[in-house]
């Protein structure tokens, strides 16, 4: 669990060539990906938004010239500005369609780090249960079997954390003592 903490919150060195790479490209933690995805989606949506409202505008001005000429008894100038509307509401519908698609690709992105932030609460929280657990478990074994539960229920969030997002926990000991 510590790993996914440290790759959460830290950049990875390990061996002398991540090293190097580190010192000429360091990597950066992955909430601080998440993060910078989450804002350069936004900037997108904020882009897509300003095309929305030009569009809108255009769409407004383009109906009233339909609306003047048919009242003019104009109807191929009416017809022109009717198959640009039409065009012009094309566009609309895709780019409102794209602006979504990216609203849920930033909520979902925002959920991943909430949840990452969760798991990497729960890690220190569940060493230091484990820890109080062994202590409490000569004085009050009764406690010892509800701290026991609330272990099991804080890994199991865990789990479903991890699962969740497809990535799995490293369930190997972290050194030959564990």
């Amino acid at each position: 669990m510590s790993e996914f903490q440290r790759r959460w919150e830290e950049r990875k060195d390990e061996g002398i060539t991540d090293k190097i790479k580190a010192a000429v490209r360091p990597d950066e933690p992955l909430r601080k990906k998440l993060e910078q995805a989450i804002r350069l989606i936004q900037v997108q949506i904020s882009k897509l938004d300003a095309t929305a409202a030009k569009l809108r505008d255009k769409d407004q001005k383009y109906f009233d010239r339909v609306v003047m000429y048919l009242q003019k008894h104009d109807n191929e100038r009416a017809n022109i500005y009717a198959t640009e509307l039409a065009e012009i509401r094309k566009m609309y519908k895709m780019i409102t369609q794209a602006k979504l698609a990216l609203e849920q690709i930033s909520t979902r992105l925002s959920t991943a780090t909430e949840i990452g932030d969760v798991v990497a609460v729960l890690d220190p929280a569940m060493k230091v249960l484990s820890s109080i657990r062994k202590g409490v478990s000569g004085v009050m074994p009764a406690a010892e079997d509800e701290l026991g539960e609330i272990s099991n229920l804080l890994n199991n969030i865990l789990v479903d954390a991890g699962n969740m997002y497809g990535s799995g926990i490293n369930f190997e000991p972290a050194s030959d003592e564990a």
